[in-house]
């Protein structure tokens, strides 16, 4: 087992449960009135999960070292240059910065790699990590899509480089295909980078000849209008035995909740039964294939009824595997 690279908060842990791990520092991050990825996200899914018997930590600020990773220098230095005194401004027309951004973009990369941490240290069972913002079209050299820091990104490279890990899988079922992960991990032989998500739709990859340098990237475009039903087809047929033959020992979830049939930016009909039965599923196999080592960090979602109700059924499924 590597080393552990950011501390456990000066406390002990009191056995194998999930555990949440969220940051105050997450609801600064402001945005234009009327703008999807806003503070009631995670203030909703605070309250879903208020009344769960988890661990709850809080998450660690993000080094630079950390962050170098998965980005390089001159992006981290260009945020940290156009963090705004006041604000928001626009880093494109859908990225927004305020004042408290850059502290949370930090936290739900930090979150990450913590994560990664009390799972590799058998401190945890699973992990769930509760911030904002999301992660996985932040690419190498770019922040886009409402995301700063490539969250799932920085916890596999954590792994593999800080952990000493052979093989860590990425499962991404965000609606939006996670271009930044991709970008990433293109060139990443010990990762395996499994994405689903609808096509076409917002950013225009993701098609299956997308396939990384080391046949590490799995592609799986669904069609418009298409339910859960043809999720679980196509889970059962291309991704879980994916899964099985690289046989990852760590397993991260990009948990998107915006496939849900009342998401307003997409047009998949999944149910929050849907996502049930893919984590519990998800769990299964991780349960076989890693002593059920599985760090799950939001992305998208933005319905706050769908996103609520979509978290608290994932999360008891993460706790039903323990």
């Amino acid at each position: 087992m590597g080393a552990t690279y950011i501390s456990f908060n000066g406390h002990e842990r009191n056995g194998m449960k999930t555990t949440l791990i969220s940051h105050a520092d997450c609801l600064k991050h402001s945005v234009p009135p009327g703008h999807p990825e806003c503070v009631d996200r995670l203030t909703c899914i605070n309250d879903a999960l208020a009344s769960l018997d988890v661990i709850r930590e809080s998450a660690p600020l993000a080094t630079d070292d950390l962050l170098f990773l998965a980005h390089s220098p001159d992006h981290i230095a260009d945020l940290s240059a156009l963090s705004p005194s006041s604000g928001p401004i626009g880093v494109d027309a859908d990225t927004w910065m305020a004042v408290g951004t850059l502290d949370a973009a930090r936290r739900s990369a930090g979150a990450c790699a913590y994560g990664v941490d009390l799972l590799i240290a058998g401190a945890a069972s699973n992990v769930f990590v509760a911030t904002r913002p999301p992660g996985h079209h932040a690419e190498k050299h770019k922040a886009m899509g409402f995301c700063f820091f490539g969250n799932a990104a920085v916890a596999a490279k954590h792994a593999l480089d800080n952990h000493h890990l052979d093989r860590v899988a990425i499962v991404d079922f965000d609606v939006h295909h996670g271009n930044g992960t991709q970008d990433i991990l293109w060139n990443e032989p010990r990762s395996l980078v499994i994405t689903s998500q609808q096509m076409p739709l917002w950013p225009g990859t993701g098609h299956p000849s997308e396939t990384g340098t080391s046949n590490n990237i799995l592609n799986i475009p669904l069609p418009p209008k298409s339910d859960g039903r043809r999720m679980r087809q196509d889970y059962e047929e291309k991704v879980f035995p994916r899964l099985r033959d690289f046989r990852p020992q760590l397993i991260i979830l990009s948990a998107g909740f915006d496939a849900h049939a009342q998401d307003p930016l997409a047009d998949l009909n999944w149910t929050e039964e849907d996502y049930g039965w893919l984590t519990a599923n998800i769990m299964a196999l991780a349960d076989d294939l890693c002593g059920g080592r599985v760090l799950s960090t939001l992305e998208g979602g933005y319905d706050l009824s769908a996103l609520s109700e979509s978290v608290r059924i994932h999360v008891e499924e993460l706790m039903r595997a323990n």
